[in-house]
């Protein structure tokens, strides 16, 4: 299905087709589906830059998406799966300290299954507007890499099942190309991941003193608006009786 997708997008959307591709990746992460094969199809239709745009806003509007999901209408199912995820206690302790920061180390590093990030972050503190920058910004490298490969398929089939025939010289540079970007990502995560179980073992120890409730330190249902002023109101029956 995804292969027609791709297909109608190649011959029918013309400039419209990153913006269709972007907006495809709304229903697949508010699923849960891995939409891996959007991105390398970015890549093969578009080029490296086109694609790459497409694909990065894509992602980071439908993390937001099923981020939002969660913390509204959503919110008691996924308070209901914190269970399945018992590391992810200190993650969300690491939060209310840090959003931005382990939110984005996070995206680095799969600590926890991608896929069920978006909605086991959206019953912790952090702001909706941490939580797009810090995943928009730590999802890039994956994503500038599946686009990458997708520029060097040969044909829209490669994209859901494999690639065909290459020549010699076209895998040699596969080859080359594929350690280089797996050296790369080996050195971001290797780099996260430290400075994440560094962030997580600093909060190890707080989450005792801390009150927090079997269910973790979950947003509140209507969480106090910081940008909006304060309104104190007076009770003019007690502003009479002083006078």
């Amino acid at each position: 299905m995804l292969k027609d997708f791709l297909l109608w997008i190649e011959q029918d959307l013309g400039p419209w087709g990153p913006v269709v591709l972007a907006v495809a990746y709304i229903p697949l992460t508010v699923l849960a589906v891995p939409a891996s094969v959007l991105t390398l199809g970015g890549g093969y239709l578009f080029g490296l830059p086109v694609g790459f745009v497409a694909d990065s806003i894509g992602a980071t509007v439908g993390a937001g998406a099923a981020f939002l999901l969660g913390r509204t209408i959503g919110r008691s199912f996924v308070i209901s799966k914190l269970k399945d995820y018992p590391q992810f206690r200190a993650v969300a302790v690491a939060i209310q300290r840090s959003g931005f920061k382990i939110v984005l180390l996070l995206r680095l590093v799969p600590l926890l299954p991608f896929n069920m990030l978006n909605y086991l972050l959206s019953v912790t503190p952090v702001p909706f507007g941490e939580y797009m920058l810090a995943s928009w910004l730590g999802m890039m490298p994956i994503t500038l890499t599946l686009v990458y490969f997708g520029t060097t398929l040969k044909d829209l089939s490669d994209v859901t099942h494999g690639w065909t025939e290459f020549s010699k010289t076209r895998w040699a540079f596969l080859i080359l190309s594929l350690v280089a970007s797996v050296v790369s990502i080996i050195c971001v995560t290797k780099v996260a991941k430290a400075s994440l179980e560094k962030a997580l073992a600093e909060n190890e120890n707080n989450t005792d003193d801390m009150e927090v409730s079997p269910q973790l330190p979950i947003v509140a249902d209507s969480p106090v608006d910081l940008h909006q002023p304060l309104i104190v109101k007076i009770d003019p029956s007690q502003n009479n009786h002083e006078q």
